[in-house]
């Protein structure tokens, strides 16, 4: 080979290594290239997800600032007066309300006569001084004609305490005296409410009314007995609390329970609660009070506590067991343990997780009806194509369920069968276009927003159940308002020390709260149940007939509180 040959072949190589170095590098820049790429999409990705993190938190941190320093409850903001409704008058005097649909009345402001009907009067005659019985002019005696009512005004007897000493008459025959073998005869003495203790019926439920139904605790309770000139210590005030409750209220308790387990709808929630002395439990651990009540079944209301420990599924299975039907409820999933019940969530929930994504600038604009109230409203209108443009879809997702709530207040007085039937008739078409309607939304992640979203979407099915029974109601307020009661005391006197006392608490809750519902005057029915029980509480038929909605009970606790009159040396017997 020559050495021309020789060169020609050295180029080719030198060039194909020149090629093979030029590849190396492109493919070498193409990595980079794809790498920075990706490198900047995941930068974006992460921007945005920063982004929505920020959004998020901004927006749970505007709603941890509206609940400590503004307002909490879900409150109406006050219309203005373009949106007033007009009033007219009603064929009766009484002023109207043009509503979309029929004229509702409102309800006249109560008159003191009203107001004061219950309450003894008593007249106090006020007569002229001696000087003025002597006409002016002609010194003659003045001769009364009647007296003038000049003003009304109320006056409140402060609470008495006193010392009853029980002393029981003896005789002894003189006949069998003279034989040397006296024979004796004692008068019977009322059944002692607590042996070896000054406790009396008056006296248990002061104590009991004012911590349960007033939330005072022990220690206020013990000051303000020293004011009556009585040294009380708490400690005691808590065991005469506590027994009473175990031994006397607690019989009622299990028959309350049995009877409820008997019904057809139930509502249930559960609050929290601190007991201090619990058994390998530290005192900071979170315990529960479990709330059960009847529905609107037209039967008497029950409504009933249960301490328990912990908030798991089974407490709720395990009180509720023989119970067959209908369970109102949240959507806490512990309530999915509960054999044989048909679940229906509470849309008060669903609502208030859109109330909550509505951006606190805009929710002045929000009204969140409520079913009870008296004030008289304009029906909500769901918005149409050009509406939805100016709403976010919080406040359209909140609109759908005022809507909702708006015609469960026009049916709460029609019976079970026709609430159904309207039910189908005018709310079934809304939640067809609210599923419609939110099927279509791709909400953030972490946002309240999807929080509402998801809500809705994980009890589509609880959600509607209500339709299939004109007894349920469309929210689990009335538990929640049972939970509140409860609350209020809890703020006082913060925790329980013992799980006696707990477990009496929700006895007694369980007493007030039904004596309410079935509208006794509480202080007169605990203190009638303290008045009869200690010579009943072995007798199913009396303490039957101390339940809150019997005709003996309806009798002689409707009406004012009397202690004078029907005391433990005298009242009648219960009509067994």
């Amino acid at each position: 080979m020559d050495n021309g040959s020789k060169a020609t072949e050295e180029q080719l190589r030198l060039l194909q290594a020149i090629i093979e170095q030029q590849k190396m590098y492109i493919q070498a820049q193409d990595t980079r290239m794809a790498e920075k790429d990706a490198t900047i999409a995941d930068l974006r990705k992460l921007v945005d997800e920063l982004q929505s993190l920020k959004a998020n938190l901004e927006e749970t941190l505007a709603e941890f600032r509206r609940q400590f320093f503004g307002v909490r409850s879900e409150k109406a903001g006050k219309k203005k007066p373009e949106e007033a409704p007009q009033e007219n008058e009603s064929p009766d005097g009484l002023p109207t309300v043009e509503v979309k649909g029929h004229t509702r009345t409102r309800k006249p402001k109560a008159t003191r006569e009203e107001l004061y009907a219950n309450l003894p009067v008593t007249d106090v005659l006020i007569p002229l001084s001696d000087d003025q019985r002597r006409c002016e002019w002609c010194n003659s005696e003045m001769v009364t004609i009647g007296y003038t009512e000049v003003r009304e005004e109320l006056r409140i007897t402060p609470a008495k305490v006193e010392r009853i000493r029980y002393k029981q008459e003896v005789a002894i025959c003189p006949e069998c005296k003279k034989d040397g073998d006296g024979t004796f005869a004692k008068a019977n003495v009322p059944t002692a409410l607590m042996p070896h203790s000054p406790a009396s019926p008056s006296a248990v439920a002061y104590i009991m009314f004012h911590k349960t139904f007033m939330g005072t605790p022990y220690y206020r309770q013990e000051s303000g007995m020293f004011q009556l000139g009585l040294k009380l210590p708490r400690e005691t005030m808590a065991n005469w609390y506590i027994q009473c409750a175990a031994e006397y209220f607690y019989p009622l308790y299990e028959l309350m329970h049995e009877n409820m387990l008997q019904r057809e709808v139930l509502h249930a929630d559960e609050t929290t609660c601190q007991v201090l002395r619990e058994e390998d439990r530290p005192a900071e651990s979170t315990s529960y009070f479990w709330i059960y009540l009847t529905g609107s079944d037209g039967l008497p209301p029950i409504v009933l506590y249960d301490y328990q420990p912990g908030r798991g599924g089974k407490y709720p299975r395990d009180f509720l067991e023989g119970f067959s039907g209908l369970l109102q409820c949240d959507g806490y999933q512990g309530y999915n343990k509960v054999a044989d019940v048909q679940l229906v969530c509470c849309l008060a929930h669903c609502r208030r997780k859109f109330y909550e994504a509505v951006p606190a600038g805009r929710r002045k604009g929000c009204k969140l009806l409520d079913i009870e109230s008296a004030e008289a409203i304009r029906e909500p209108i769901l918005p149409g194509e050009q509406e939805i443009s100016k709403l976010i879809p919080a406040e359209i997702g909140l609109a759908y369920c005022n809507k909702l709530f708006f015609i469960e207040r026009e049916l709460k007085d029609l019976s079970a069968e026709e609430r159904k039937t309207k039910r189908q008739e005018l709310e079934a078409p809304i939640w067809d276009r609210f599923w419609n309607w939110l099927g279509t939304l791709m909400p953030s992640g972490g946002s309240k927003l999807e929080k509402a979203v998801n809500y809705a979407r994980n009890h589509r099915d609880t959600l509607c159940n209500y339709l299939l029974d004109g007894r349920c109601e469309i929210s689990n307020n009335a538990a929640e308002r049972r939970a509140k009661s409860y609350a209020i005391g809890r703020k006082a006197f913060l925790f329980h020390t013992s799980v006696a006392g707990a477990g009496a608490s929700a006895v007694m809750y369980s007493m007030v709260e039904t004596a309410k519902a079935n509208n006794l005057n509480v202080f007169q029915y605990l203190y009638t149940v303290l008045l009869y029980m200690p010579d009943y509480k072995n007798e199913p038929a009396g303490i039957e007939m101390l339940l809150p909605w019997s005709d003996f009970i309806k009798e002689h606790c409707s009406g004012l509180i009397d202690v004078e009159n029907i005391t433990p040396e005298k009242h009648d017997a219960l009509p067994l």
